[in-house]
């Protein structure tokens, strides 16, 4: 006989002799005799052979058994439904196994902390929904992100900050490409016509490169410069908004402008790095050629050497890509924000690239699709057609065309630069929450209570 108070009810048939510990329900009617007579209902005060119940029971209403034995005329009721531990599994509610008396584990009682009591996660049998989600005080989760939220993230930061992100880019975009029409009117169509020519002499061509020379590297200089201070300022302000704090254009400018001539510094010599590794993997090649050796050896040779040096100016790219947020958030000096880039890509190299290629698409593909239409009205505009697209005019370019394009490809880096920006911060932000919990420290400065005391959200795929 099983006495087990709070599982079996008042009034349930008690256990036969012979019955295993933890069966509910009432004996088979085949285990016992038919009754001859009706039995005399007991009084109120009765008790019969073998009952344990008390004399004094407490007043109906004041409490009710969490699951009650079935009546002998009555069908156990259907386990709950849900995806639970007990749901629709053996071992639930009114089964023998799990969840019931002597059947089993059926859970943590009432009152037992953790797993099914008030402020812990849902109970047994209640279904297990996964730990909570993470804090999201700004545009990001503060756990690892994927590539998806990286880039929703980027979005979400110009989106909600668009005064000043895009205030920025467009400043940005205005003067590279006001540089850009005016040097390709000026320079480059003059430098083209002299070379097209057919009576053109060596003094032609030489001061045709020589302005030619002189007005890429005025547009280059002048469109480092201008990212360079985008790069700060976006930079400023993602790291804010990831902590949902807004910053206005004069605050980002303050907060960066001590770390501009670093930013600089660390640029130029990523540059110059690129360029030298090239000039090395071509030099054998160069050299063979000159030498009058072969040339099909010397121009495999030189072939190769490029393609060689490509494939490690590439590495090195993405290897320091995360430099310049370094440098701009930790206040590294430039050599300083290189090896922590180094630290923070490795291992991590085809993702970073990945997710940096994939930027770069975006980017192109959404610049593109602004730039060519205006372009095609500023060919009809212009007069000369598909001339002016494919350049096969003799070298000149209209300025209707110019200006038109500019205005396209204004557009385009406004739209894009705040992007690709974006997904540099954050994927740094990223790199530092997988390797050294920066979530922690995020969710500090962003005031949230109680973060890192519980289990961390799910790390989505990447």
């Amino acid at each position: 006989m099983t006495d087990t108070p709070g599982w079996a009810s008042p009034g349930s048939a008690p256990s036969s002799e012979g019955r295993e510990p933890g069966a509910s329900g009432p004996a088979d009617p085949a285990d016992r005799p038919a009754p001859t007579e009706p039995a005399p209902q007991p009084g109120p005060d009765a008790q019969g052979p073998g009952s344990k119940w008390s004399k004094e029971q407490p007043p109906a209403g004041q409490w009710s058994a969490p699951t009650g034995a079935p009546s002998p005329h009555q069908a156990p009721p259907p386990p709950p439904p849900g995806p639970g531990w007990n749901g629709g599994q053996p071992g639930g509610p009114g089964q023998g196994g799990y969840g019931v008396p002597g059947g089993g584990y059926g859970g943590p009682p009432p009152g037992y902390g953790g797993y099914g009591t008030p402020g812990g996660y849902p109970a047994w049998g209640g279904g297990w929904a996964g730990p909570p989600p993470a804090a999201k005080p700004g545009v990001i989760p503060l756990r690892p992100l994927g590539v998806g939220e990286i880039l929703d993230g980027a979005v979400s930061t110009m989106r909600t900050y668009w005064r000043t992100v895009l205030g920025i880019a467009l400043a940005v975009a205005v003067v590279t490409d006001t540089c850009l029409v005016l040097v390709q009117g000026f320079f480059v169509n003059d430098a083209r016509t002299s070379l097209d020519s057919r009576t053109a002499t060596f003094d032609d061509v030489y001061r045709s490169l020589r302005e030619s020379m002189i007005g890429t590297g005025i547009v280059t200089v002048i469109s480092a410069a201008a990212v360079i201070v985008a790069t700060a300022l976006l930079t400023t302000i993602t790291s804010r908004a990831v902590l949902g704090r807004p910053v206005s254009t004069g605050e980002a400018w303050r907060e960066a402008r001590p770390q501009i001539p670093r930013l600089a510094g660390l640029l130029l010599l990523l540059g110059l790095i690129t360029v030298g590794v090239i000039a090395v993997g071509a030099v054998p090649g160069f050299l063979v050629l000159l030498s009058g050796g072969s040339d099909i050896g010397g121009s495999a040779l030189f072939a190769l050497g490029i393609l060689g040096a490509v494939l490690v100016a590439v590495w090195l790219a993405i290897r320091y890509y995360l430099a310049a947020p370094a440098l701009m958030l930790e206040r590294q000096s430039v050599t300083k924000s290189m090896s922590r880039s180094a630290k923070l890509v490795r291992g991590s190299w085809w993702r970073v690239f990945g997710i940096q290629l994939l930027a770069w698409l975006i980017a192109n593909i959404v610049s593109a699709v602004i730039t060519i239409p205006f372009a095609l009205i500023g060919a009809a505009v212009g007069g000369n057609g598909m001339d002016d697209i494919l350049g096969t005019n003799g070298g000149h370019v209209g300025w209707a065309f110019l200006i038109i394009r500019g205005i396209g490809s204004l557009i385009g880096t406004t739209l894009t630069l705040p992007i690709s920006a974006g997904v540099t911060v954050l994927l740094y932000i990223d790199q530092r929450i997988r390797r050294e919990a920066l979530d922690l420290e995020l969710a500090r400065a962003a005031g949230v209570q109680g973060y890192g005391t519980g289990v961390p959200g799910p790390v989505p795929g990447s």
